[in-house]
């Protein structure tokens, strides 16, 4: 753990270049540039709102809020590990070239999707004002949830690097997992209108204990209790420990791979 911390801040200007590069890449030849990260999550927040709210009569007030308050934390976690994933083998020619700690490329992915995330607040403050939703004073506790959810993003991404390289499957398979996580998640609904006899089977997803700050936070104006809280540091670190584990374990072999 103590060189994944060095060699991230040993190689902080490189790390900040390739996220740039990210970022650059992915809106290249975009009329709109960078207004994307604001628009992607508003469109897609206003369909989910239309089928929720109109459609299917979901009973929650201003849902929009309601919904964008875990499908922007959730949007920067999928979106990161789509893009970690791919990180090594898409930068096998600077491999190849260059002696650099393989870390910098899944770091690198983590932060440009960072950017992604905070620009994506931007929408979710003007929504609240716009409705008139209460602005809580727990929007202060959000980096901690955030922090936690940066710490297991890190573990995972590490992790699906890693298998990649081995294994280019693994970028198709994550896609589908995602999806499946997406659904079995708190994000468009309550938990409560989760069958109650399968609820236990929540508590077995670490995601959600720290998608469940973000919510708290925002939309009801709560703090998660301490336990809460402990419980989405063990799981985030937990995945850390385990994700960078296996990446530091084969990282030398990825040049023989890519």
């Amino acid at each position: 753990m103590i060189e994944l911390f060095q060699d991230t801040f040993r190689y902080r200007q490189l790390i900040w270049a390739l996220a740039l590069k990210e970022l650059k890449i992915r809106y290249k030849r975009s009329v709109l540039g960078f207004l994307w990260a604001l628009l992607n999550p508003m469109l897609l927040m206003l369909v989910l709102s239309v089928v929720f709210s109109t459609i299917m009569l979901a009973p929650i007030p201003h849902y929009a809020i309601f919904l964008l308050s875990v499908l922007l934390p959730w949007t920067f976690f999928a979106q990161s590990l789509s893009y970690a994933a791919e990180s090594i083998v898409g930068n096998a020619d600077l491999i190849k070239k260059v002696r650099v700690a393989k870390l910098v490329f899944p770091v690198a992915a983590v932060v440009s999707n960072m950017i992604n995330f905070l620009l994506s607040m931007i929408p979710l403050v003007l929504i609240v004002l716009a409705m008139r939703h209460p602005f809580h004073w727990t929007w202060i506790f959000l980096p901690v949830p955030l922090l936690a959810l940066t710490i297991f993003t890190l573990g995972a991404t590490f992790f699906f690097a890693a298998a990649n390289v081995y294994y280019r499957d693994v970028a198709h398979i994550l896609q589908v997992l995602l999806n499946v996580l997406f659904y079995v998640t708190p994000i468009i609904y309550s938990i409560d209108f989760f069958p109650a006899k399968y609820r236990w089977l929540l508590k077995l997803n670490p995601i959600q204990y720290i998608l469940n700050g973000f919510r708290l936070s925002v939309y009801y104006g709560l703090l998660p209790s301490a336990a809460s809280v402990v419980a989405c540091f063990v799981c985030a670190f937990a995945m850390l420990i385990v994700g960078f584990g296996i990446f530091k374990k084969h990282q030398d072999e990825f040049v023989f791979y890519v």
